[in-house]
C-alpha cells in the first residue's frame, strides 16, 4: 500500500497542529512515533478521514482521498479503527460489539456476523469472553477485541492510537502479539504508539513526528539505530533511557 501526504496543515480555531506535513512512501507496517502533543493522533485521524486537514491532499494507493462528507462515509468503511481505551459500548457484550457493527453498518446477517466474530475470538484466545460486557474484562481484553471488531469489516487499512496506552506490560505483550500475527498476514497498519521496542521490530517503516511536522522518516531499524535528526536524536535518548 502506498500513502501520501501532499502538504497537510491542521489548525483547531487559529492554534496549529500540523503544518506543511508530506509523505510518500510503500508501507506493510508503519509507526508514527514522537513527543506528546507533536499531532500524531491528529495526522492518523486525517488519515482515516476522522478529521478534514486545513489544507493539504492525501492519497492512498494513489487515489485521492476526498474530503466532503458523502464521499468520507465510503472511504471510512474501508478503514479499520482501534483507539486508546473506552472504544467498547458498554451496555453489550464483547460478541454484541463486534456483531452489531457487521450487522446494522455492512448489512451481514446475524449468523454470518456471529459466525466471524467467534471465530477471531477463538484465534485471539477470546472464546470465553464473548457473553461478558466491557466492566468485566480486563484493559488487555479489552483492546483485543477492539481489534477484532476493526477487522472483522475486512479493513484495507488498519489505524491504531496508542491502542496500549492504559495497560501494563503483561496486558500489552498479548496486544502487540495480536498486532503482530494480523500484520504477518498481511494486513497494512498505522500505529501511533509508545512502544518504541514494537515500533522498531514490528513496523516496517517509521515516521518521527515532532514540532508539527515529520521531521524523519524510513525503515524503522534504521531510524532508531542511526538517527540523522537532532530532534530524533534527543527524543530516543529521553524514552529509551532506562531501556534495558
Amino acid at each position: 500500500m502506498r500513502i501520501t501526504l501532499n502538504n497537510i496543515c491542521k489548525s483547531f480555531s487559529g492554534r496549529v497542529v500540523l503544518e506543511d506535513v508530506s509523505f510518500d512512501e510503500d508501507f506493510k507496517s508503519l509507526a508514527i512515533i514522537g513527543p506528546s502533543g507533536a499531532g500524531k493522533s491528529t495526522l492518523l485521524r486525517i488519515i482515516g478521514g476522522l478529521l478534514t486537514p486545513t489544507s493539504g491532499e492525501l492519497y492512498i494507493d494513489s487515489a485521492k482521498v476526498n474530503f466532503a462528507e458523502n464521499d468520507l462515509i465510503a472511504y471510512r468503511r474501508t478503514i479499520g479503527f482501534v483507539f486508546q481505551s473506552r472504544g467498547l459500548f458498554e451496555h453489550l457484550t464483547a460478541l454484541e460489539n463486534v456483531t452489531l457493527p457487521l450487522i446494522h453498518a455492512f448489512g451481514m446477517d446475524k449468523e454470518s456476523a456471529v459466525e466471524a466474530a467467534n471465530e477471531l475470538f477463538h484465534r485471539f484466545g477470546l472464546a470465553e469472553e464473548g457473553h461478558k460486557y466491557p466492566s468485566q474484562l480486563s484493559g488487555g481484553q479489552q483492546q483485543r477485541i477492539q481489534i477484532a471488531r476493526a477487522v472483522a469489516v475486512k479493513p484495507k487499512l488498519l489505524l491504531l492510537d496508542e491502542p496500549t496506552s492504559a495497560l501494563d506490560p503483561e496486558l500489552t505483550a498479548e496486544v502487540l502479539a495480536m498486532l503482530d500475527e494480523l500484520q504477518n498476514d498481511g494486513l497494512h497498519t498505522i500505529i501511533v504508539t509508545h512502544e518504541m521496542g514494537f515500533a522498531k521490530k514490528a513496523c516496517e517503516k517509521a515516521i518521527f513526528v515532532a514540532d508539527k511536522t515529520i521531521v524523519e522518516s524510513g525503515l524503522s531499524s534504521e531510524l532508531f539505530s542511526n538517527p540523522q535528526s537532532t530532534a530524533l536524536q534527543t527524543f530516543l535518548e529521553k524514552v529509551l533511557v532506562w531501556h534495558i
